[in-house]
């Protein structure tokens, strides 16, 4: 059988990513319109990857511009200005990604889908292309009317 996403996993992480994004910024984010996408980045990018295991593998990916980054670790640190993403700068950043799949793993464990969650892994850079088993599905999210950030969603059912 062909890997591919199940439109019925999607929600669990979009649930997540709005849920405990709002929570830990105060910031609202309004969902776009989803689609196929591939994973490559031509702007100066930064990227979230965490790998999924269990009834489900694959990865979620947080991509964003670097000063949409910046912004994000500047109100996870209580407003401390965030020139560049330093190694706490990272850390915060990181940490939002373990709250928001983690929140993901416990929404699917009251569906009956036991997933885990690896480390995460993140990157920096311009032309930054991530490989997968199955396409991507990219949910662009904005704030005040501009795209802030997108969530790629890319797993399957083992």
């Amino acid at each position: 059988m062909k890997k591919a996403l199940d439109v019925n996993n999607i929600n669990p992480f979009l649930q997540s990513t709005i849920s405990v994004f709002e929570t830990v910024t105060q910031l609202k984010l309004k969902v776009g319109k989803p689609s196929l996408a591939d994973f490559s980045f031509s702007k100066p990018t930064y990227t979230i990857t965490v790998g999924v295991v269990g009834q489900m593998k694959g990865q979620a990916v947080l991509a964003m511009e670097v000063d949409c980054a910046k912004d994000i670790a500047s109100k996870m640190m209580f407003g401390m200005p965030v020139a560049e993403l330093d190694e706490m700068a990272c850390s915060a950043l990181n940490e939002l990604s373990n709250m928001i799949m983690g929140n993901t793993a416990t929404v699917f464990s009251t569906q009956g889908k036991i997933i885990d969650i690896t480390p995460p892994i993140s990157m920096i850079g311009t032309d930054l292309k991530i490989q997968a088993d199955i396409q991507p599905l990219k949910v662009p999210l904005s704030l005040d009317d501009r795209e802030y950030m997108q969530l790629y969603i890319c797993v399957y059912e083992d």
